[in-house]
């Protein structure tokens, strides 16, 4: 008899299925590790770069508009909010009390102003930086799983579907932003434990809208709903907490987060393969006979 002949490698189904899995203390560490591990991915593998050049050459170009005009607007507003305040302090131990913590106030508003300003940043450049971190999320995610990512093949009609649903995604986060952002800010008018819950809220607000928009090209190519793309982030907890508290911070700092956007997008990628995608090993087609056993 003729030996029956292994299916090949092209044949062979992948299963891919995805499993969030947070790690408890440890995947909080590591969570933090994410944007060094894409610097060192960067750097063994050369090619990779143009796609990170691309998006911050975008940035700069974005960076320089945004900050030139939110900043001088942005310090405008802090030092008329500052006047206000003194005017209606009144009592001569609340004007001493405010001028005491007036450096501590208007250095926590000028910390929030470059935060929304990172931020705007992140979401223009991350729209206007797509193709760009499509590609490079795609060779990253070949790279750490051993498998490329599902594809689908190009057309107009896949075009104005991915467009629709970019825009539907960005809509829903606004949505998201507005309807949880709203309520904090009515809880921050209340003296103590109002501003407590509204910090604690709106830093969990903006690391969720952060691991959403890092971690959306290779959810985006599963073709996931919006509120399971939520699903995952929160089912990734603590890793995916960590993971968004490191972006938060590198994408708030003026000028270097014109680089360091990029490379959360990288991290994003790395982070969806370690913790949330599951490769399977390679099975047969179905109707494909297995090898006999020798004896």
């Amino acid at each position: 008899m003729g030996a029956i002949e292994k299916p090949s490698p092209q044949q062979m189904t992948v299963t891919q299925t995805l499993q969030p899995r947070g790690g408890g203390l440890a995947g909080l560490i590591v969570g933090f590790t994410y944007p060094l591990q894409a610097v060192r991915i960067l750097q063994r593998h050369p090619s990779l770069r143009p796609y990170v050049i691309g998006p911050v050459v975008v940035n700069v170009l974005l960076g320089i508009t945004l900050y030139a005009g939110s900043v001088g607007l942005g310090l405008r507003l802090i030092a008329s909010w500052m006047t206000r305040l003194r005017a209606w302090a009144q009592p001569a131990w609340l004007d001493v009390g405010l001028q005491v913590l007036a450096p501590v106030i208007q250095g926590g508003l000028v910390v929030l102003m470059l935060v929304v300003t990172g931020l705007l940043l992140l979401q223009f450049g991350v729209i206007l930086g797509s193709p760009f971190y499509g590609q490079l999320s795609e060779k990253l995610e070949s790279l750490r799983a051993g498998q490329p990512p599902p594809t689908e093949p190009f057309s107009l009609a896949s075009v104005l579907r991915d467009v629709g649903r970019a825009i539907l995604f960005e809509l829903k986060k606004l949505l998201l932003l507005v309807g949880v952002g709203v309520p904090l800010l009515v809880a921050n008018l209340l003296p103590g434990v109002g501003t407590a819950i509204a910090t604690v809220g709106g830093i969990t607000l903006a690391v969720t809208i952060l691991c959403l928009d890092m971690l959306d090209a290779p959810l985006e190519r599963r073709r996931l709903q919006f509120r399971h793309k939520l699903g995952i982030i929160f089912r990734s907890f603590p890793a995916s907490a960590a993971f968004g508290l490191v972006c938060l911070g590198l994408v708030s700092i003026p000028l270097m987060n014109l680089l360091t956007i990029p490379l959360c997008v990288a991290a994003g990628t790395l982070f969806f393969c370690d913790r949330i995608l599951v490769v399977g090993q390679p099975e047969p087609p179905s109707g494909t006979p297995e090898p006999l056993s020798q004896k």
